[in-house]
């Protein structure tokens, strides 16, 4: 256990805020941890204020992008994927993912449907935020809206002046009153850059109540995605689902209203004190007349499911990802390689950072039909997106657990089941020899 100057043990120090879409997947993952005992002296939450993002967060890491976590031993990391990497390894107690060798195809479902969560389903989560933040939308959570991040801007001042800092920041920052202009800025902007515009937005909203849909009957059965314990895949689907599907005013009362079995997922897993919800936190009794006599809460024996099964939801999910994600997915590779290899970059620069918009500096490249663009389809709608190069860190970070996973042959065939499934195993060929590097939020390309 690592300890400070004074020998008291030291904890994971988690910087987050609650409205963050990536903080909701690892603090409900670090509370899985830190309650089966893996995280020594466990973790404390703290608030990422304005003023530990410009005097800690942005000089340790290049980036405010959150959460980012400071080790007991000082290390420093940014990108909720690379934290759960480093937990996973160092607290190797209570796995969050099954293993590669006897659950091939969980362990690979899991990474699948977290690329799913983390890259894909943020563009209608952060539709559903800002759309019922407009002027004149009703119903609108507006006010709410003002006050979480308020919070987090001016978290010493009154809730009043707390809302006000949240108005005032909407304004400058991201023009709300003008969210409709032909120079949208903030989220209105980088939903444009990302695909959702007013000829696919019908398309995005129909694959979100899609997923929705899956989840729900899923979970008739199961507590869980794999059974009756949680793994990656549910933690990484907190990120839109808690944030923005539950938390956030006019989504969290629609999810409650059609989707009640997913609203109680989402507290079960985040790790809400909500008895009803049955977590992996509690017991139920039956009584003897003697004693309390203990049993798990959650479904399926309180674990996964033996045997390497995929449930039906899950199977769902997965196909989700390879008939809309992975056509988009095997465009931006193939687009991020040609820029890589043209004169326009030169090996061992940066490449566009993980950003909800066009990154400072590529904005030419990434907005408007530059390099960095491409067409895509979704639904029948045709649109232009950005190239986000973290989604290709992702998929190199997927690339070794995918062929570990495809080692065996039932596993191997459950992926070529998929239209354009066996194409995830030829990813370097897409890649054409070059890597992805990070340092700290900072993207690099590389070579072997």
């Amino acid at each position: 256990m690592a300890q400070n100057r004074t020998g008291e043990p030291q904890k994971y120090k988690l910087f987050t805020v609650e409205h963050s879409y990536f903080s909701g997947k690892i603090r409900a993952y670090l509370r899985w941890k830190h309650y089966h005992g893996a995280l020594d002296d466990g973790f404390e939450d703290i608030l990422a204020a304005p003023e530990l993002l410009e005097k800690l967060i942005m000089p340790k890491s290049g980036v405010p992008s959150l959460p980012q976590i400071e080790a007991p031993d000082g290390t420093w990391l940014q990108d909720s994927s690379a934290i759960f990497d480093h937990i996973e390894a160092q607290h190797p107690q209570a796995p969050a993912v099954a293993d590669a060798k006897n659950a091939p195809r969980q362990c690979l479902a899991s990474y699948l449907i977290e690329l799913l969560a983390d890259e894909w389903l943020i563009v209608p989560a952060c539709r559903v935020r800002w759309h019922f933040s407009r002027s004149g939308v009703s119903p609108s959570h507006l006010t709410f809206n003002e006050q979480q991040w308020g919070a987090w801007l001016a978290p010493d001042s009154t809730g009043t002046q707390r809302r006000l800092a949240g108005a005032g920041f909407f304004e400058t920052s991201f023009g709300i009153s003008q969210a409709d202009s032909d120079t949208p800025k903030g989220p209105f902007e980088g939903l444009g850059q990302l695909g959702m515009t007013a000829e696919t937005e019908a398309a995005w909203l129909a694959s979100l109540e899609n997923i929705m849909s899956i989840l729900e009957h899923h979970l008739t059965q199961h507590d869980y995605l794999f059974g009756g314990q949680p793994c990656l895949a549910d933690f990484a689907l907190m990120g839109p689902f808690y944030a923005h599907f539950y938390r956030d005013a006019v989504p969290g009362f629609d999810l409650r209203r059609r989707f009640p079995l997913t609203a109680e997922w989402v507290e079960r897993t985040h790790g809400h004190d909500n008895i009803n919800a049955r977590s992996y936190a509690q017991n139920l009794y039956s009584y003897d007349g003697a004693r309390l006599i203990a049993r798990p809460a959650t479904s399926d024996g309180g674990a996964w499911l033996p045997d390497d099964v995929i449930p039906d939801g899950v199977q769902r999910l997965i196909s989700v990802f390879f008939s809309e994600m992975w056509p988009v997915l095997k465009i931006a590779t193939q687009c991020l390689t040609q820029f890589i290899k043209s004169d326009a970059h030169q090996m061992g620069d940066e490449l566009p950072r993980k950003s909800f918009t066009a990154s400072p500096g590529f904005e030419a490249f990434q907005t408007r039909g530059g390099a960095l663009t491409h067409a895509f389809t979704l639904g029948g709608a045709r649109g232009e997106r950005m190239v986000v190069a973290n989604q290709m860190w992702m998929l190199q970070r997927l690339h070794p657990i995918a062929l570990a996973c495809t080692a065996s042959p039932a596993a191997r065939d459950w992926l070529n089941g998929f239209d354009n499934g066996g194409d995830l195993l030829a990813l370097d060929a897409m890649m054409d020899g070059y890597r992805i590097a990070k340092q700290g939020g900072k993207i690099y390309s590389a070579t072997d």
